[in-house]
């Protein structure tokens, strides 16, 4: 469903996932990523939201990073993803975390239900990413020893 999810995205092609890196990040000696799937009447899987605790140093509290969740177009509707939404939230209430957070791509036609349940749109924080040549390039910069300012 993450290859189904990343073509919903338009985005195919740039999802690399194999099933063996997905088991090993669940369920390897020291998984950091968690999952929950949705399923139907008869059992079959309809949805996923893929997660890992992240960290509010102003809070003190860990909570909740959504890094994917995905309906499957037929399960739209249903009350799949509010409940994979609110399984979720549960947690972050048990557990006292403050926080459940994820990014939407600006063109989702779930940022409506979103707004249903009460999610606020984040606009004061700009996402950065560091990947490939630049991420290797500033990365090389931490074998060369440091030099104190003069």
């Amino acid at each position: 469903m993450v290859h189904e999810l990343a073509a919903y995205e338009r985005a195919a092609d740039q999802c690399l996932l194999t099933g063996e890196q997905l088991t090993a990040a669940l369920f390897g000696p020291a998984p950091a990523l968690y999952g929950h799937v949705a399923v139907d009447a008869d059992d079959r899987p309809v949805g996923f939201a893929l997660w890992f605790l992240n960290f509010s140093t102003w809070a003190g509290v860990h909570g909740i990073y959504l890094e994917d969740l995905y309906v499957r177009p037929a399960a739209r509707g249903t009350g799949a993803g509010r409940l994979l939404l609110a399984t979720l939230a549960a947690m972050c209430v048990e557990r006292g975390y403050q926080r459940l957070e994820w990014w939407m791509i600006n063109w989702n036609p779930a940022a409506g239900f979103y707004a249903s349940i009460g999610a606020r749109k984040m606009d004061e924080w700009v996402p950065y990413r560091l990947s490939g040549d630049a991420l290797a390039g500033l990365a090389a910069q931490a074998a060369t020893p440091a030099r104190p300012p003069r």
